[in-house]
Parts: structure tokens; sequence; C-alpha cells
């Protein structure tokens, strides 16, 4: 990312956005390339944080939502909260770091309950 403009954290010029501020005005990047970053310094010598910005001027409009991709969401989701042991909806999202739902992870804590 060398030869990107760099501005100082708060200091960017109007015309620039992160995507998250994109996306708070209904836009995406739009295919653009990263236009310029932001860094925030930090103690100790740690490398500064950086946020890429996009040229708001070249940004798109969002797509819509279609039905099929309520779909295909809603298909996501229902798998994310699927457990691949019991096979049963947990009703959550199901935590990547126990990899099956809270019953299938600790059964001996639910029979004493």
């Amino acid at each position: 990312m060398s030869g990107l403009p760099v501005f100082r954290w708060h200091l960017a010029p109007d015309g620039y956005a992160t995507r998250r501020q994109l996306r708070a005005r209904n836009l995406r990047p739009g295919g653009q390339g990263v236009a310029a970053q932001l860094e925030r310094p930090r103690r100790r010598g740690r490398p500064p944080l950086v946020a890429y910005l996009y040229r708001v001027d070249l940004a798109k409009p969002l797509r819509p939502m279609t039905p099929g991709r309520w779909r295909a969401h809603a298909a996501m989701m229902r798998a994310r909260r699927t457990c691949p042991e019991c096979r049963r909806d947990a009703g959550y999202v199901i935590p990547p770091t126990l990899g099956t739902c809270v019953t299938c992870a600790y059964p001996e804590e639910q029979r004493v309950a």
C-alpha cells in the first residue's frame, strides 16, 4: 500500500470515507481501490492502527436485497445456528470455539440442573 496518502486520525479531508462510513450513507466502494489511509498512533512501540479510506464521489449505491438474497441470508444464518452434533436449531449462533451447541458441549452440566 505504498504511495497512498496517509492522514492522522480524525484529520482526513472531506471526500474520503471508511467502509463503515460509506455503509452509513447507503454506499459501497463499488470496485474502487483504497484511495488513502488513516493512521492512529499507539503507545509502547506498537504499530499504528490503520483504516483504509475510499473516495465518496466514486462510491456506488448499495444493491437492494432481493427475495433470493434474503433466502440465502436466512439459509446462512440457519446453518450457523444448527448444531452439527444434535442437528437442532440452538436459537443462537453457535460459537466457533465450541463447535457445537452448549448442551452438546457440556452434557454433564445439563444433567445436574
